[in-house]
């Protein structure tokens, strides 16, 4: 028998004969968990517990700095960047799905492996994602890593509210100038099953969330910064794209381009630097493939730095917003 072998088995016979640890450990003293129990509780306890907390955010977050549409990884990696740098706005997040993440949980066709091309490397660093370095760009062993991370990251600011399997049906809106101008003043929600069931119920009316900046009876305060809204929504689809879709209608000025055949070297770079302001309507922001279908990019296939850097090319615009 080799060295190699014995030093193997030697290592794996530690492994197993060694004494279990994990967080019960101190808890349960039967080998069979017998005495195993949770604390007592009352079924309406657990009710009013999640209610309470969730309608105290509908109440705190029913004026907003940062509206956020879609938790995808662009949506995400924006609200980390603008929630680090400005703990002092109040950001949420709107996602249709129960899952937030978007498409972000796999690589292409299913796969695992996550690629993203330099240098978005960097930002995977700043959230301690590891990955392999190939070069010219890095493979993050599963999408889901690099998904959750951000995902948790986010999560843990004090100043961010996710709301999810809640659905955007339309933007609120202001006049903003004495030629028609207007602005985005917060959006139209919903539950997402009632947004997808409209036509089989009657008058199902939505909420609102309203940006920052007017005053109780609607006017604009001068004094406050007026908020933002941030759509990153993704390509077109039954969600997709909504924000570009009904932004051109209320404008009248811009059709949505739609996206152009897959070419990665030119896609990314074109999406990260057609991400930011809409000119149309004040205080609109795009990121991701929404900015690729509004603005007739190129599609970029299963390569992700762009998704991370455009949301972080937006959040670098809107804290400008903020700072001036």
């Amino acid at each position: 028998m080799s060295t190699t072998q014995t030093t193997i088995e030697t290592s794996q016979l530690n492994l197993t004969g060694g004494t279990i640890r994990h967080a019960l450990s101190d808890v349960v003293k039967a080998d069979d968990w017998s005495d195993f129990k949770f604390t007592p509780i009352r079924e309406s306890t657990v009710s009013r517990a999640m209610t309470s907390r969730y309608f105290q955010d509908m109440d705190k977050y029913a004026v907003a700095d940062v509206i956020i549409i879609g938790a995808g990884s662009s949506g995400l990696s924006a609200a980390y960047v603008i929630c680090k740098n400005r703990p002092d706005l109040k950001v949420v997040c709107i996602e249709s799905n129960v899952s937030p993440g978007g498409g972000a949980w796999l690589g292409g066709q299913l796969f695992s492996a996550m690629i993203m091309r330099k240098p978005a490397h960097l930002f995977l660093d700043e959230v301690n994602v590891p990955y392999e370095d190939e070069g010219d760009y890095v493979v993050v062993k599963h999408a889901a890593l690099f998904t959750s991370t951000v995902l948790s990251e986010v999560l843990k600011f004090p100043n961010f509210k996710l709301f999810n399997a809640t659905a955007v049906e339309d933007l609120v809106t202001r006049p903003a100038g004495d030629n028609g101008e207007v602005t985005a003043a917060g959006v139209v929600t919903n539950w997402t099953l009632v947004t997808m069931n409209h036509d089989n119920q009657s008058c199902m009316d939505p909420n609102v969330i309203e940006l920052a900046g007017y005053q109780n009876d609607g006017s604009r305060d001068t004094s406050a910064k007026h908020g933002v809204i941030l759509s990153t929504t993704g390509h077109d689809g039954p969600f997709g794209a909504f924000t570009a879709k009904r932004i051109v209608q209320i404008d009248g000025n811009q059709k949505v381009a739609g996206m152009k055949g897959l070419d990665m070297n030119h896609a990314e770079a074109a999406v990260v630097k057609f991400s930011g302001e809409y000119k149309g309507v004040g205080n609109v922001y795009f990121a991701g493939m929404e900015s690729a279908t509004l603005h007739g990019l190129n599609r970029m296939g299963p390569t992700f730095g762009a998704m991370a850097v455009s949301g972080i090319k937006a959040a670098d615009e809107i804290l400008k917003h903020f700072s001036e």
